[in-house]
């Protein structure tokens, strides 16, 4: 991915934070999923009075995507921060959302933080996730899971 098709990424993100909601932390999420065949699904945080049913912008994204039949992605970019203010730190994934893309994404996936008018850091979902939750597990062939 060049530096310009990761910038294209990142403001994408940046857009989709604008339709946050998120009355109750006043801090908004965008999140852009460029899929495998190069579609863009924008994602952003929707939250709830009861808080459990609040969803992050990385799994609005993700999901919004498995919906429209797509399973392959190729890059994930995140920017959050307080609203109404461009964001002044990068914003990761929480781990919730970390392991809803290790659900379609191996460890080599990229996921772009994203600040200000689009300054990028890159980082692997591997970094982020570096012992998933699987029913075959990641390395070695051995399950992670108790059933």
């Amino acid at each position: 991915m060049t530096a310009e098709q990761e910038r294209s990424l990142a403001l994408a993100a940046l857009q989709a934070r604008a339709n946050a909601y998120a009355p109750y932390s006043r801090w908004t999420v965008g999140a852009a999923l460029l899929t495998a065949e190069g579609d863009v699904i924008p994602g952003c945080n929707v939250e709830n009075a009861a808080y459990g049913p609040t969803n992050c912008a990385e799994r609005t994204a993700l999901f919004a995507a498995v919906a429209q039949g797509k399973r392959r992605f190729a890059v994930l970019a995140v920017a959050g921060g307080p609203e109404g203010e461009t964001p002044a730190a990068f914003c990761p994934p929480c781990g919730v959302c970390r392991q809803a893309l290790a659900e379609f994404c191996g460890p080599e996936f990229p996921v772009l933080f994203v600040k200000g008018e689009g300054e990028v850091q890159r980082h692997t979902l591997g970094e982020l996730l570096p012992f998933s939750f699987s029913l075959t597990g990641q390395e070695g062939g051995e399950s992670h899971a108790h059933v």
